[in-house]
């Protein structure tokens, strides 16, 4: 299962990366959701990366308007997929995601961050049911000296 998540996970940052709207709204369902924030909330570009959409539609324009204004190459890049839930055709996963662009001919990283997924089994695929997306933006610190739990 784990392998069919991670061949879903590569289609759809692919696919977004590339800017193919079509082959993405065919990896989500109708009433897809999708949220995107940072950790703090204080990015001096929230504004750019905030979002709590619900519905194909919604999600796929704020989508087209975000990549649109974002650089290319950009390259997303999810690790560590898990399941974290799984009952009657619900997956519930879990992964990190590693964003970079190029400056100066090399890699560069943008972004990094958590992101919570659903998939939903389908007679013919597993579609997307929703994400949420938490960039991380937080100055590190020894986890002991954290005063909540960030998950």
């Amino acid at each position: 299962m784990v392998s069919e998540l991670i061949q879903l996970l590569g289609s759809w940052w692919y696919h977004y990366d590339e800017w193919q709207p079509e082959v993405l709204r065919a990896l989500i369902v109708d009433d897809f959701a999708f949220s995107c924030r940072s950790d703090t909330g204080t990015t001096e570009y929230e504004d750019f990366i905030r979002c709590d959409l619900s519905g194909a539609n919604q999600v796929m324009e704020w989508q087209e308007a975000h990549r649109l204004a974002s650089p290319y190459p950009l390259r997303h890049n999810s690790s560590n997929v898990f399941v974290t839930d799984r009952k009657n055709g619900v997956i519930e996963f879990s992964s990190y995601i590693f964003v970079t662009k190029i400056v100066d001919g090399r890699p560069y990283p943008v972004s990094n961050g958590l992101a919570h997924w659903v998939a939903w089994e389908t007679d013919d695929a597993l579609r997307l049911a929703s994400l949420e997306v938490v960039l991380d933006t937080m100055k590190s610190v020894a986890y002991s000296a954290l005063s909540t739990n960030i998950t």
